[in-house]
């Protein structure tokens, strides 16, 4: 906490949302597709337990602001956030009818995070959450960290919002400081025992890991909160282990209660929209032509300085990594918990925020999973090839789920909602990549349907000459029911012997009429030709029995 209740910049409160998406590894142990919930449940001494549904049936538990974050979005959202009734069964990773696809779990084994900064301040932030989603489905999953402080100077949580949330380091610098992070992150249990601490320091293992594995080592302190998840090139044991879909850079939600909003400056609001580091409050942190733009693409004034609102001095920013709220502290219609916009804040405008990162986690996560298809397909390995027909039919399907569960253009219909919301797609570029993946999926699939009526079209072919040529012989032998041998009345070993004697060579004339039928089908064509000279259909016959040069066919 820092004394400086004078300014008028002072953030009374702050609240930190980090959201940081996840692609789990595909599920080996038969709990099928996205069901790693289930496996979570299985092990042993784990921190996690999955959080009970706060709409209660009970009515006398149900508070307004459920009833509020409810009834903000149309149905079709409401169904994927809440379900219908209550559905929940107790089968491991059963996800019955009417149920939520979503899956909370939560862990309260850490109370505080103790951050220090690079100018040797130290700050203790409380933590009000940990949560992890999982997503009935699909191979993915968000961390959700919720964490709370009091007066503290606007720089401060400028740097905060610019240095807490990194999963590693992108460069350290000359005095071997982790370039952009914070100095040290300590998770706190509620007796103030230090339960984990980063290591953005440790600059040799963050190279020796990109160095043996060929992916980033996750900075330690935010190892330990996913535990017992572990990342997907690690040693340890797990049931579930993720890897990054995203940006080293976590998503992050900001509520700034500040003495006097109105006298921040442009470049303070540039500076918290865009998670720039601190700097003058009268100096841009970015070229002005670059910020020409800036309202416009960034914030949304609806409630900014009207005193007659309901809510009033609030100004919201979005840049698709940053969703911040800046509003007065004295008033209580923006800091109340229970009905003030630091609920709505925490609730409603939190999946106007989560939603478009999920949305962008799982068209990454397919789209991965179809390189990696790609990658080990080879196509003179039938298995392989199998392999890979499998995969990008299990991909079609992943799609269509997506896109018919998670997929929406519009949750609300309050325009202030539908605002926000399309402000996070477009700065995350959801509809273009919903497209790229959608076509590059359907892509494989018509390959892979084009490419099996080829083989119904070559066996057709096969057949057909097949047919051809076993005509001859049946027509020849069977001409008016001639029998060449009179056979019928002798006895039965000698009938037998006649009938094995022609059954092996009719098998073998068959089946070589099968491996030459591609040539025997060119021959055809050759013969059916009118405009071919006799010459010319005679080499075409001959070709059938010609040598062929390696890779000719």
């Amino acid at each position: 906490m820092e004394a400086q209740a004078a300014d008028p910049s002072q953030v009374a409160e702050f609240r930190q949302i980090l959201l940081w998406p996840l692609q789990l590894n595909p599920n080996q142990n038969g709990a099928g597709l996205g069901a790693h919930w289930s496996l979570l449940d299985s092990a042993a001494g784990q921190p996690w337990q999955e959080l009970a549904d706060e709409f209660t049936e009970d009515p006398a538990q149900f508070q307004e602001r459920h009833y509020r974050e409810f009834t903000a979005f149309l149905p079709y959202v409401q169904r994927l956030l809440y379900g219908e009734g209550k559905a929940r069964d107790a089968r491991q990773g059963a996800h019955a009818a009417g149920e939520s696809p979503i899956h909370v779990y939560r862990r309260r084994d850490i109370a505080q995070a103790r951050v220090r900064y690079p100018d040797g301040v130290s700050v203790v932030f409380q933590v009000v959450h940990v949560d992890l989603y999982f997503f009935h489905g699909m191979d993915v999953a968000i961390l959700v960290l919720e964490l709370r402080g009091e007066q503290l100077s606007l720089s401060r949580v400028q740097e905060t919002l610019y240095r807490f949330g990194r999963v590693y380091p992108t460069h350290w610098q000359a005095d071997g400081r982790a370039a952009h992070c914070l100095d040290r992150v300590e998770w706190l249990s509620a007796s103030g025992d230090v339960l984990a601490e980063s290591d953005y320091q440790a600059r040799q293992r963050y190279l020796e890991q990109v160095c043996q594995q060929r992916a980033p080592r996750i900075a330690a302190h935010w190892e330990y909160l996913l535990r017992p998840l572990v990342p997907h090139y690690s040693n340890a044991s797990g049931s579930v282990r993720y890897r990054l879909v995203d940006h080293h850079r976590m998503p992050v939600m900001a509520f700034l209660a500040v003495n006097e909003p109105q006298q921040l400056s442009r470049a303070d609001f540039v500076r918290l929209a865009l998670l720039s580091a601190p700097g003058p409050s009268d100096v841009l942190p970015l070229p002005a032509a670059e910020l020409a733009d800036f309202e416009q693409r960034c914030c949304s004034d609806r409630y900014w300085l009207a005193p007659d609102s309901d809510a009033s001095n609030a100004r919201y920013l979005c840049s698709g990594s940053a969703f911040v709220l800046v509003g007065r502290a004295d008033d209580a219609r923006f800091t109340s918990v229970e009905h003030g916009l630091l609920a709505q804040f925490r609730h409603q405008d939190f999946w106007l925020f989560f939603l478009p990162h999920l949305q962008k986690s799982a068209l990454f996560m397919i789209s991965d999973r179809l390189v990696d298809a790609l990658n080990h397909l080879s196509i003179r390995d039938a298995a392989s090839v199998r392999s890979f027909k499998r995969k990008i039919r299990e991909l079609k399907r992943v799609l269509l789920a997506f896109t018919h569960g998670y997929w929406f253009q519009q949750v609300a219909a309050q325009p202030h909602a539908k605002q926000l919301y399309r402000m996070c797609q477009r700065w995350l570029d959801t509809e273009r990549i919903h497209s790229e993946v959608r076509d590059e999926v359907e892509d494989m699939n018509q390959y892979l349907d084009s490419d099996a009526l080829r083989r119904q079209a070559s066996t057709v072919v096969r057949l057909t000459v097949v047919t051809l040529f076993g005509l001859i012989g049946t027509l020849t032998t069977g001409f008016l029911g001639m029998n060449l041998l009179a056979e019928a009345d002798s006895p039965l070993w000698q009938r037998l012997g006649w009938f094995i004697a022609v059954l092996v060579p009719t098998i073998w004339l068959t089946l070589y009429t099968i491996m030459k039928s591609q040539r025997l089908s060119d021959f055809l064509d050759a013969l059916s030709d009118e405009r071919l000279p006799a010459r010319a259909k005679l080499a075409a016959l001959a070709g059938v029995w010609r040598r062929r040069e390696k890779g000719s066919e």
